[in-house]
């Protein structure tokens, strides 16, 4: 059996995804992380975009869309602490495509009384969510 190490993504609604890997790369906030078995102990914010997951003998990789949140490193074990997580098969590009074009929007109507920073927060996570659904899609 190859080298292995425990993975759990989870949100605040549910469970993303619980089990072994072989790797596991996501969006830090410094840049992309491959996180392998007996990886240096690590605690960061991750930014917007996907989580790829290398099952141990499934050819194709687990993708979950994240939203931001905290990864925590063991040895053993990583845990994706997301705000917001998606499973890369349940993901909407209508959806995501209104909620940009929505933020686009609010930040565009400099006369209304809102909020700029969760609007721009807003339209950044739309666009990692359509950039990792196309990049999911182009795998497939």
């Amino acid at each position: 059996m190859a080298h292995t190490i425990h993975v759990d993504v989870v949100s605040a609604e549910s469970s993303i995804f619980e089990g072994q890997a072989e790797f596991v790369a996501l969006p830090g906030e410094a840049g992309e992380l491959g996180i392998y078995p007996q990886h240096t102990p690590l605690i960061t914010r991750i930014r917007p975009g996907a989580v790829r997951i290398k099952v141990p003998g499934q050819a194709d990789e687990e993708f979950v869309f994240v939203a931001g949140g905290i990864l925590e490193v063991q040895p053993n074990r990583v845990t994706v602490l997301a705000d917001t997580a998606i499973r890369g098969h349940d993901l909407d590009e209508a959806k995501a495509e209104q909620a940009k074009r929505e933020a686009e929007e609010a930040l565009a109507n400099r006369e209304g009384t809102i909020d700029y920073a969760k609007a721009q927060a807003e339209l950044a996570a739309a666009i990692a969510q359509i950039a990792a659904l196309r990049k999911f899609r182009g795998k497939k």
